[in-house]
C-alpha cells in the first residue's frame, strides 16, 4: 500500500472518532467545544512547520475556504448530533464523499457527470432515507430537525474539499492557519451566545483527544493524502468513513446494528464506491 493511502487510511480512522467525542461531550456548549477543539488541533502545525510561521501564510481567499470547510462542518455536525438520534445523523452527514462526486462538474472545470453518477446518488440519498426512518425504536422513527444540519455538514465538507482543489497549492502546515481561525470564531461565538461553563479534567482530556484525532491530525494527514496520492483512489478509501464511525457510536452505546441500518450503510457505501469507480 502506498504512502499516501496509509495517510488516508489514518484520517479515516480519527475521523470514525468523532461523532462518538461529540455525543460523549454533549453537555458543552457546541461553539465552546468547535473552538477548544480545533485551537488544540492547530498546534499540531508548530512542529511539522519547525515552528516557522512562514508556513501557516496563505492567501486570504484560500484561508476564507479553509475557515467554511473546518468551522462550518463540524460546528453543524454537533448540532445534528443533539437534536437528531445519532447513528442516522451519522450516516446523513456522510453523504459528503456522494456530494463530492456528484457537485464535482460544478466546481471543477472539465468533469462530467454521467448516468452512473446520477444514479449512484439516487441509491445514496435512498440510503440516507432509510437511515432517517428505518429504526429499531419507534420514538426514533421520525423526522427530526437535527437531519437538516446533518445534511449542511456533508454539503460543506463536499464543496471544501473541491474548492480546496481550485486554489494554489499551500502547505500542509498552513492547515494550523485554518483550524486557529476557525477555533478563535467558535470562541467568540460561545462568548456572545453561549452561557459560561465548568469543564471537567475529563472533559479536557476528551476535548484534547478531539483536537488532537478527529479535528485536528486527520485534516493534516488528509491533506498530506491528496498531496502525495491519486485522489480517485483516496476518496473510494473515505467511504470506510460512515461505516467505520457508525459502528463506533452503536459500541459506545452497547447497541447491535439493526438491519435497516446496516442496509442503509450499504447503500451509502456501495454507491459511493460505484460512483468513483474507473471504467
Amino acid at each position: 500500500m502506498s504512502t499516501a493511502n496509509l495517510f488516508a487510511i489514518g484520517a479515516i480512522a480519527l475521523w470514525a472518532s468523532l461523532a462518538a467525542l461529540g455525543v460523549a461531550l454533549t453537555h458543552v456548549p457546541p461553539f465552546l467545544l468547535t473552538g477548544l477543539g480545533l485551537l488544540v488541533g492547530s498546534l499540531i502545525a508548530l512542529p511539522l512547520s519547525r515552528f516557522d510561521w512562514r508556513q501557516w501564510r496563505i492567501p486570504f481567499g484560500t484561508l476564507a475556504i479553509g475557515v467554511y470547510g473546518l468551522f462550518g462542518f463540524h460546528f453543524l455536525l454537533f448540532i445534528a448530533l443533539r437534536h437528531a438520534p445519532p447513528v442516522q445523523a451519522n450516516l446523513v452527514n456522510y453523504l459528503w464523499p456522494l456530494g463530492i462526486v456528484v457537485m464535482a462538474p460544478l466546481f471543477l472545470p472539465g468533469v462530467r457527470l454521467t448516468v452512473r453518477h446520477v444514479v449512484a446518488a439516487l441509491v445514496g440519498f435512498a440510503g440516507a432515507a432509510l437511515a432517517i426512518l428505518g429504526t429499531a425504536g419507534e420514538a426514533r422513527a421520525t423526522w427530526a430537525w437535527g437531519y437538516l444540519p446533518a445534511l449542511g455538514s456533508a454539503f460543506i465538507w463536499a464543496s471544501y474539499s473541491l474548492l480546496t482543489k481550485r486554489v494554489r497549492a499551500f502547505p500542509t502546515a498552513a492547515i494550523g492557519s485554518f483550524a486557529a481561525v476557525s477555533g478563535l470564531l467558535s470562541l467568540g461565538c460561545h462568548a456572545l451566545l453561549e452561557p459560561a461553563v465548568t469543564l471537567s479534567a475529563k472533559d479536557m482530556a476528551l476535548i484534547a483527544l478531539l483536537g488532537l484525532g478527529p479535528l485536528g491530525g486527520a485534516f493534516f494527514l488528509w491533506d498530506a493524502a491528496l498531496k502525495r496520492g491519486d485522489a480517485r483512489q483516496i476518496g473510494v478509501l473515505s467511504f470506510l468513513t460512515p461505516l467505520l464511525s457508525t459502528l463506533t457510536l452503536l459500541a459506545m452505546r452497547a447497541e447491535m446494528p439493526t438491519p435497516s441500518i446496516a442496509l442503509a450503510a450499504a447503500m451509502i457505501i456501495g454507491a459511493a464506491v460505484v460512483a468513483t469507480r474507473q471504467r
